[in-house]
């Protein structure tokens, strides 16, 4: 298979039909550290609404457990659709998710910008500092594994595609944006996580070069300094060049998914494992399209009461995304970290 082979049978599929197994070449083939990469930026979007940013910054998780948070957020979308959204397995890590939002009232436009942002930023990344742009089906399929996840998770409005996602988050950012102290502490413990992965001397320059990618928009919100022209630009054509290389490259064989590799969980990781320690004290609230149990009904304080009434925390946010069983714990499967081929 060449290095446009994967897309050429992408553009042969339905997205309707097939959304999920495009969606795993897009993350585990195509684009596995782009995808990530852009996730993450979309991650420091949301702290630009400060009423997203307050209660993420009371909670403190980020200056007590910052990596552990950051690993639990990529791990949920990957637990989520590791057999397949609708799997028990993908249904069971979206109960949880609900469980752990039920803490907190969310609105509901706020459910929708930040699941808006986990469609649109990986896409604009890559669309940016990929080897290649996403194809319409790729796209669309970005699309609609988001709207079934916020299905799951009991959103209501959501997107029908992928231009209604963009529309979404635009629009959201114009009239949310805005600067409030917890915005940069939230973000500032955010980055520590990241530069971190870096040796010592090369830390402040990772920092720098990561300011140096975001729009200026975002930097305001978050209160934190724009780099100047020439960094910006460095970043930018590093970033390009390094596309130049992968396009010349083999494609990732078959064989060698791209898998997360979290540093909290160096030996691999169960559902139980993931997410604040309160999780399992809380009571499992049915998905929307499942029946209830027997016996007096359950409080959710998951579905989204009227928009403004109350703060809100980022439903698919490192502060808040904790994969886990439904209902007794999980114990059956335990996640390895797989070598990947040098």
């Amino acid at each position: 298979m060449g290095r446009y082979g994967r897309l050429r049978r992408i553009q042969q599929m339905d997205p309707l039909r097939d959304h999920e197994r495009i969606f795993r070449w897009i993350t585990q083939y195509e684009f596995p550290r782009d995808y990530l990469q852009g996730t993450s930026v979309a991650f420091l979007r949301d702290y630009g609404v400060p009423r997203v940013s307050r209660l993420l910054d009371r909670t403190q998780e980020f200056e007590r457990a910052g990596q552990k948070r950051y690993d639990d957020t990529v791990l949920i979308a990957y637990e989520m659709v590791r057999e397949g959204l609708d799997s028990e397995h993908g249904r069971a890590t979206a109960r949880h998710l609900n469980r752990i939002h039920g803490r907190y009232r969310i609105p509901n436009e706020d459910f929708l910008y930040v699941l808006a942002t986990t469609v649109v930023g990986p896409k604009r990344w890559i669309d940016r500092y990929g080897w290649r742009p996403l194809s319409p089906q790729e796209t669309e399929s970005l699309a609609l594994v988001g709207r079934r996840m916020g299905e799951l998770m009991g959103i209501t409005g959501l997107p029908a595609d992928y231009a209604e996602f963009e529309r979404l988050h635009d629009a959201y950012e114009r009239e949310m944006f805005a600067y409030d102290p917890a915005n940069r502490r939230v973000a500032a413990a955010t980055l520590r996580v990241v530069t971190e992965w870096y040796p010592a001397p090369l830390r402040q320059l990772a920092a720098r070069v990561t300011l140096a990618l975001l729009d200026e928009p975002l930097l305001e919100a978050l209160g934190l300094p724009p780099q100047p022209r020439w960094l910006r630009f460095a970043a930018d054509r590093a970033l390009r060049a390094r596309a130049a290389v992968i396009r010349r490259l083999p494609p990732r064989p078959e064989r060698f998914p791209r898998r997360p590799k979290p540093r909290s969980y160096p030996f691999g990781w169960t559902l139980d494992d993931l997410g604040p320690h309160w999780a399992h004290s809380r009571p499992v609230v049915p998905l929307t399209d499942e029946d209830p149990p027997p016996g007096p009904a359950v409080p959710d304080h998951h579905t989204p009461p009227p928009a403004r009434e109350a703060t809100g925390a980022p439903p698919l946010s490192p502060g808040g995304r904790s994969p886990a069983p439904a209902s007794a714990p999980d114990r059956s499967h335990r996640t390895h970290l797989d070598q990947e081929p040098r």
